[in-house]
C-alpha cells in the first residue's frame, strides 16, 4: 500500500502540512517576542523603588525641614520687606521648594521610610545659621529660635538685610547637603534634584550677595 501513487501523494502532503504547521508555530513565536521591550520597561518603576541607599533617605530627611524653615523665612517678608530683589527671592522660594518638599516626602514614602529620622527632633530649627559644624550634620544651614525671631521683628530695609544675612547662610547649608547627595546618592530622582538645588541655590545666593551690597 505504500508504493501505491496516491499514498505516496498523501504523505507527502501530510509531511507538508506538518511542515507549514512547525514553520507557522515558529513565525508566530517569533512575533511573540516583539511586545517584550515593553514587558521588561514596566518594571523599572519597581526597580527605581528599590535604587535608592541610605544617603537619598538622610537627604530627603533633613532636606524637607530645611525646605520648611525657608518657607517659614519667606512667609516673615510679606508685609515686611521693601527690597524688590528680596521680595522676588521670596517668591522664588515659595514656588520652588513647596512642590520639592512633596516630592521628598514621596520618596520616602515609597521608600518605607519615616519623613524624620528615629530619635532626631522632627522639629529641626537648632543648630544655628551658617551651619557646616559638626553639631549641624545633615542639617547645615538651619535658623535658630532665636534667629528667627529677631527676623521677625524687623521692617524694612533692617528686615532686607537680615534677610539676605540669614538666607545666604541657609542656602549655603542646603548647597552643602545637596552636594553631599550628589556625591554619594544613589536614586537617580533624588540625585536630579540635588543638582537643582545647588543650580537654583547657588545663584540665589549670588543674588542676595546683590541685596547685601546695596545696603
Amino acid at each position: 500500500m505504500s508504493d501505491h501513487p496516491n499514498a505516496r501523494k498523501l504523505a507527502f502532503h501530510g509531511a507538508g502540512a506538518v511542515t507549514a504547521v512547525v514553520v507557522a508555530g515558529l513565525l508566530l513565536s517569533g512575533c511573540g517576542t516583539a511586545p517584550e521591550p515593553d514587558a521588561a520597561a514596566k518594571p523599572s518603576a519597581s526597580s527605581s523603588d528599590r535604587a535608592f541607599n541610605d544617603a537619598d533617605v538622610a537627604f530627603a530627611q533633613a532636606m524637607i525641614p530645611h525646605h520648611q524653615q525657608a518657607l517659614e523665612m519667606a512667609r516673615l517678608a510679606d508685609g515686611r520687606a521693601e527690597d524688590a530683589g528680596v521680595k522676588k527671592i521670596v517668591a522664588d522660594v515659595e514656588k520652588a521648594q513647596d512642590p520639592e518638599i512633596r516630592t521628598m516626602r514621596s520618596w520616602l514614602k515609597a521608600w518605607g521610610k519615616p519623613e524624620a529620622p528615629e530619635g532626631s527632633a522632627a522639629s529641626g530649627g537648632h543648630g544655628g545659621h551658617g551651619g557646616g559644624g559638626e553639631g549641624a550634620g545633615s542639617m547645615a544651614g538651619m535658623m535658630s529660635e532665636q534667629d528667627m525671631k529677631a527676623l521677625a521683628a524687623l521692617r524694612g530695609k533692617a528686615f532686607d538685610r537680615k534677610f539676605a544675612e540669614l538666607m545666604i547662610a541657609h542656602h549655603e547649608g542646603a548647597v552643602e547637603m545637596a552636594e553631599a547627595e550628589r556625591k554619594n546618592g544613589r536614586d537617580a530622582t533624588a540625585r536630579k534634584l540635588a543638582d537643582d538645588v545647588v543650580r537654583t541655590q547657588s545663584a540665589e545666593i549670588t543674588e542676595l550677595k546683590k541685596i547685601l551690597g546695596r545696603f
